[in-house]
């Protein structure tokens, strides 16, 4: 009996030190260049499951598949419908609240399948809800929504495809110290 709670005690805090040993490697895991201003703090954090559109344009004679926008339901941390992110890039919650951005840093994903991580700078606010106090917007966790490495050409130009892919965005705003 005082083996197995040995054994029980001695897993429980391996998985405890695990936990917290994998929760600063994720944190330090974050590149630099789209971490948030040091005078911010994080108050939200959503996930987004949704498509990013593509639109095959010429650019000269090559034809590349361009970014038109991203069309995702954001999902807030109990998996319950939050709002929706689009073209702007804009987020809205549910609440009529808005946010409009523009990138300032990214980072490639772990996942060399996704989109980058990224760091958005707020530009615009709509409404009083919940996104009225963003000043910051990351970016991390993607998975999927890269541009397809070929079909694009111009026999297709105009022609949209839609690529699958989640991400969280992590909100912050401005607190002084």
């Amino acid at each position: 009996m005082r083996n197995s709670i040995l054994r029980f005690a001695s897993a429980a805090l391996l998985a405890a030190a695990g936990a917290v040993l994998s929760f600063s490697v994720a944190a330090q895991e974050v590149p630099k260049q789209i971490q948030p201003p040091a005078n911010e703090q994080l108050f939200l954090r959503v996930h987004a499951k949704g498509d990013q559109v593509y639109t095959c344009k010429a650019d000269g004679a090559q034809f590349t598949w361009t970014l038109k926008a991203p069309d995702a339901q954001l999902f807030d941390k109990d998996g319950k419908p939050f709002g929706k992110h689009f073209a702007g890039p804009s987020w809205e919650a549910n609440d009529g609240s808005r946010v409009t951005g523009k990138a300032v840093g990214n980072a490639p994903s772990p996942d060399a399948d996704s989109i980058p991580w990224l760091l958005v700078n707020v530009l615009s606010h709509d409404g009083s809800g919940v996104l009225s106090r963003a000043t910051t917007i990351q970016r991390l966790n993607t998975k999927g929504g890269k541009a397809p490495a070929s079909g694009c050409d111009a026999s297709h130009a105009g022609q949209e495809v839609r690529v699958p892919y989640s991400a969280d965005y992590l909100f912050y705003f401005y607190a002084p110290k």
